[in-house]
């Protein structure tokens, strides 16, 4: 059954006077959250780090633009070194609404770790920011700000599909700065951060969509022949979130987070894999972007395209799927899957292949037992005239990928209640006790 990570009303008065958890690592306090008079923390956005940036960041200031699936009374954030090979020595920390551009709406708040406005992140390493007391809603954009002091690589997450910002080399700090004037220089990816939880007790749970380019949004800016659009949160996870919020009763809200990475497979030995994604394969990460994050009731599975282009079998894909699934239930995970959706280019064993493991997928509806469900993303992008490819319509270009209106499909085929359905299914049945520590 599902499992929460929250924190106790007390222990969160402790935080925030104390100013939060030990630095470098989740909040371990944890209880079931939608229960009477708890507290609970859940990761309402994320962007997995996929490796360093090209160029090093130099005494200056990052802001980044962090699209919130929900609000709540106060925010946190984590702070990702995993592929640095040097210490990040972060010398500030701020959230705000964002604004136009790289300005914040309203005041800065000040983020801190174990109290204190600096941090050393160590290299392959993590922090988790203390509450900060920002009041947030569903849709809304949060700017996090971080400055870097010294010399220091990033990490960072290629397809932000966005603008995020930086101050010039050697400018220091700006992370209090509200007008935005300061940050003159622009990247397409998201540095640093890698997740933003929000404080909500009303919250259900967070789902996670996990996978390669289809979950990473890609197709997502297309909006019609000579049409882009960078920076509305078009992808289908975006999407779903908005139909949670405005489809679902109050008290059955969940927050939606992407933990998609472009290229990457589900199986880890697939001998065409490009080596800019390999250690990136479904069961080598799941613990960092998926089991990491707070609150993760389920996880909405979508692997294997890749696999098949890089020369995996069925039979290995498969292996890779009942692998990182046991460790999921073993969490307490609730899992959906989807098959894997048409591909111009797959050769007929390919194909084989890949009807071998939708077959596996759609069995009884639920992967033979291993899994609660399917998202039959198949069945709303395919093409009826050319099932190898889909829809002209919904099709980004390459024959692969879902434009906004795909996006927007995929979103609408998914049932919202099967979302909560493992969650309420677990209160009627009294489930309290028993709090997981993961």
């Amino acid at each position: 059954m599902p499992r929460l990570r929250t924190i106790t009303t007390a222990a969160l008065a402790v935080l925030a006077l104390a100013g939060g958890g030990l630095a470098g690592a989740p909040h371990p306090a944890e209880a079931r959250a939608g229960q009477g008079g708890g507290s609970a923390w859940f990761t309402s956005w994320a962007q997995s780090q996929q490796d360093a940036a090209t160029d090093p960041l130099r005494d200056q200031s990052v802001r980044t633009v962090t699209h919130l699936s929900q609000g709540g009374d106060g925010v946190r954030v984590r702070i990702q070194n995993t592929f640095g090979t040097a210490p990040l020595e972060i010398g500030g920390a701020s959230v705000g609404l964002s604004g136009d551009g790289a300005s914040i709406k309203g005041d800065t708040h000040p983020v801190r770790f174990d109290g204190k406005t600096h941090v050393t992140v160590p290299a392959g390493g993590e922090v988790w920011s203390d509450p900060a007391g920002l009041d947030t809603a569903a849709q809304d954009d949060v700017a996090v700000s971080v400055a870097l002091k010294g010399t220091a690589t990033p990490g960072q997450h290629r397809t932000a599909l966005r603008t995020n910002y930086l101050t010039p080399e050697g400018t220091g700090d700006h992370t209090a700065d509200t007008n935005g004037a300061s940050y003159t220089k622009t990247v397409d990816a998201t540095y640093l951060i890698s997740a933003v939880d929000v404080h909500n007790p009303r919250l259900k749970g967070t789902s996670v969509a996990y996978g390669s380019s289809v979950v990473d949004g890609v197709g997502s800016t297309n909006c019609g022949p000579g049409c882009t659009e960078t920076g509305t949160n078009r992808r289908w996870t975006d999407d779903l979130a908005r139909r949670v919020h405005t489809e679902l009763p109050r008290t059955e809200q969940v927050a939606i987070a992407n933990a998609g990475l472009s290229g990457t497979t589900s199986a880890a030995d697939c001998p065409g894999t490009p080596s800019n994604v390999q250690g990136l394969d479904a069961a080598t990460r799941l613990k960092r972007d998926v089991l990491a994050l707070h609150g993760v009731t389920s996880v909405l599975y979508y692997y294997g395209t890749n696999d098949l282009a890089f020369g995996c079998d069925g039979e290995q894909i498969l292996a890779s799927y009942k692998k990182v699934f046991k460790e999921l239930r073993d969490a307490g995970i609730t899992i959906y899957v989807t098959p894997i959706t048409p591909r111009p280019g797959y050769t007929d064993q390919n194909n084989l292949d890949r009807h071998t493991v939708n077959l596996f997928t759609k069995k009884a509806s639920s992967c033979d037992g291993i899994c609660e469900g399917v998202m039959d993303f198949d069945e709303v992008l395919k093409d009826p005239l050319h099932p190898n490819s889909i829809k002209p319509s919904y099709d980004n270009g390459d024959g692969v990928h879902a434009n906004i209106a795909g996006q927007q499909a995929i979103a609408d085929s998914i049932s919202l209640r099967m979302l909560t359905a493992g969650v309420d299914a677990e209160a009627g049945a009294g489930a309290g006790a028993g709090a997981a520590t993961r």
